[in-house]
């Protein structure tokens, strides 16, 4: 007995069903229908609350320090409600000045310096992480995750500790190993010294971060891909470059790009250590904004460097920037 079955034509719904890509049972909207403009409004109308915050945050005060900056602002016109504006002046001023100048200079060389030992540092302890056993991977993310954690108010106020000119661990340990012309050592008496303690508190803070997630994208790289090169004869090195380093090329391109904002926007350590001494010779571009500012009371001076701090670090970044969003469009 043969049960002869007969092919339905689909039709021009089922087919318009089937050519839109989604699930069985599921129409989408067709244009022009009232349904499909409400879904075309619901990712902008999620996205409102978070541009209004970021607007209110952030737009306003930076529009207020843009006024500011046009402003001569110090402690007379505050008291007597007075606004004077001079212009260009603060910017002319500042542009015209070798402190200013200096000071980027600085505050480059100080971001370089602390990016390359971060992702440097970060991604071995990354990969150590990838190597080591379930225990001890718990173990060193625990420490990661509590380094990350700590408020730089105080990580800066333990290294300050750690490094005291009379009761520092730092200098008991030095004296104690041979080093007795260290026993009183003023770590924050040269500029040298004062940015080392600087540079090692910003990278031991900021190495969790660059390790944990890149233990995390280590973890979505194919493990036939490792064998497939063992097979191949390559090593330990072949290894990292062939596999590796591809699949971790775009996490560290954008890792990068964060970390130079991140440092070079830095104020918390910097000011914290010395406000920026001895002599005013730590200061970096923020720390120099606060100084000029609020500390010798021109606030439109002030608010003229924070705008063009701003730029400086969208220079810096631009670079970086333009690579992320390339590799992006290559991808799609």
């Amino acid at each position: 007995m043969s049960v002869t079955t007969e092919r339905q034509d689909p039709g021009p719904a089922a087919a318009g069903v089937r050519r839109s890509g989604g699930p069985p049972g599921i129409r989408r909207p067709a244009p022009g229908t009232p349904g499909r403009g409400r879904l075309t409004a619901a990712p902008y109308l999620l996205l409102l609350p978070a541009l209004v915050a970021t607007v209110l945050l952030l737009g306003w005060p930076l529009v207020k320090d843009g006024l500011l900056s046009f402003q001569n602002l110090n402690m007379r016109q505050l008291i007597q409600h007075l606004t004077e504006w001079n212009g260009v002046d603060n910017y002319r001023e500042t542009l015209t000045s070798e402190d200013f100048w200096r000071v980027t200079l600085r505050s480059v060389i100080f971001t370089a310096v602390n990016v390359v030992l971060i992702m440097l540092l970060g991604t071995l302890v990354g990969l150590l992480l990838a190597r080591l056993g379930s225990k001890m991977r718990l173990l060193l993310s625990v420490g990661l995750v509590l380094a990350w954690a700590m408020p730089p108010i105080a990580g800066t106020t333990v290294f300050q500790w750690l490094f005291a000119a009379r009761f520092g661990v730092v200098n008991w340990v030095l004296d104690a190993l041979g080093w007795h012309s260290m026993a009183n050592y003023n770590w924050t008496g040269s500029q040298f010294s004062t940015f080392f303690i600087i540079t090692l508190l910003i990278v031991w803070q900021s190495i969790p971060f660059v390790a944990i997630n890149l233990y995390a994208a280590t973890t979505t790289i194919p493990g036939e891909l490792y064998e497939a090169a063992a097979l191949d004869g390559a090593g330990t090195w072949k290894s990292f470059t062939s596999v590796t380093f591809p699949f971790l090329k775009p996490f560290l391109l954008a890792t990068t790009f964060l970390e130079v904002i991140w440092v070079f926007k830095a104020f918390t350590q910097v000011f914290a250590i010395n406000e920026g001494g001895p002599d005013r010779l730590t200061e970096t571009l923020p720390v120099y904004a606060f100084i000029e500012g609020v500390g010798n009371q021109h606030y439109g001076m002030g608010a003229a460097i924070s705008l063009l701090t701003i730029a400086v670090l969208l220079a810096l970044t631009s670079y970086y920037l333009r690579i992320v969003l390339r590799q992006e469009e290559d991808e799609l």
